[in-house]
């Protein structure tokens, strides 16, 4: 008898264990590579044709994307949290805050979302066609490709302060590497995607400072070649509210020209320029330099680990039926 109760004891004990995991399994899951294939196979496929058509009218858009999934991933994680739409004024959400109003690709994405929905309705969030669509314009933008895993959903909220959590591109190297490891990125990780400024825009009212009003002591920032400081100054004059390329010599080609122009003192935004010369990252600048191969390896595997951060997967989130608005 005694050996019996024992044995129910332990079957008991062994289920009450497994029960949570089972809630916790069902309520998370790995991402994975080819999440899609059975449920939803031509998913990537309309992704990767969306995005084509898209560079062949214009070839300034992969770095749009890019930067869209950039801003995505790093407020709440993965989630397309930063393409729902203010629906109340007392309830602004990421878009509204002043670091997304100048995102590009929006409504691509949008696009992708309806002709995915059309063949297969329910099933591919808007979070994923982000990823897919970053990944798709690093291939177009540089030849360079790697395997984004899948499976993420969609968040249902999006608060216009927490885009706080983007680092600002006026702040020296250890400021910046804050916002980095707050992501659990390492400081490589950081250089290397800082790389993707080898292609898109600064807006001039971010450059500006830097050639009318840096401090007491220099107006220009002395760090910046006198020649290039001269071509910003053209490009951008006293209070424009136009653009600037970030990399003037390919500035729709995603390569290492970006760091070659940070050892020339051509950076054009602070937190660019800096990355060459402060200890913490100047020798990977060199690096990239040197070795064009080790950062598109770097480049890739940042940008695969950048979205696996605080993704929603199993049973949290939704698959919103439209990007801009959570499911009712």
């Amino acid at each position: 008898m005694s050996n019996m109760f024992m044995i129910c004891t332990l079957l008991f004990s062994a289920l009450a264990i497994l029960a949570p995991l089972e809630i916790l399994a069902a309520h998370w899951q790995p991402l994975a590579e080819g999440y899609y294939w059975k449920s939803c196979p031509s998913a990537e496929q309309i992704v990767w044709k969306a995005v084509s058509a898209a560079v062949r009218k214009d070839p300034t858009i992969p770095a749009g994307l890019i930067r869209l999934y950039f801003h995505d991933c790093f407020v709440r994680g993965c989630d397309a949290s930063v393409l729902l739409k203010t629906t109340s004024s007392k309830n602004p959400t990421e878009l509204e805050d002043f670091a997304n109003r100048g995102l590009r690709g929006l409504d691509l994405i949008d696009s992708i979302k309806a002709k995915v929905e059309a063949v297969c309705p329910g099933i591919v969030s808007c979070a994923d066609i982000i990823a897919f669509a970053a990944r798709d314009s690093t291939y177009k933008a540089g030849g360079i490709y790697y395997s984004i895993p899948s499976g993420r959903r969609d968040g249902t909220v999006s608060i216009e302060s927490e885009v706080s959590a983007l680092p600002p591109p006026f702040l020296d190297v250890p400021p910046m590497l804050q916002f980095f490891t707050n992501k659990s990125m390492s400081v490589k990780e950081m250089t290397a995607l800082s790389g993707a400024h080898s292609i898109g825009f600064a807006q001039c009212r971010l450059v500006s400072p830097r050639l009318y009003n840096f401090n007491k002591t220099h107006p220009q920032d002395p760090t910046l070649d006198p020649k290039f400081a001269s071509f910003l100054k053209k490009k951008c004059p006293q209070n424009a509210t136009n653009s600037v390329n970030l990399d003037s010599v390919t500035p729709n080609h995603l390569d290492n020209q970006y760091y070659k122009n940070l050892k020339r003192n051509m950076g054009v935004l602070t937190s660019d320029q800096v990355l060459a010369n402060h200890p913490m990252t100047a020798k990977i600048v060199k690096k990239y330099i040197a070795y064009p191969e080790i950062w598109i390896q770097d480049f890739a595997d940042a940008m695969v680990h950048l979205g696996s951060l605080d993704v929603l997967t199993g049973k949290k989130g939704q698959i919103r039926k439209k990007c801009g608005f959570v499911n009712h």
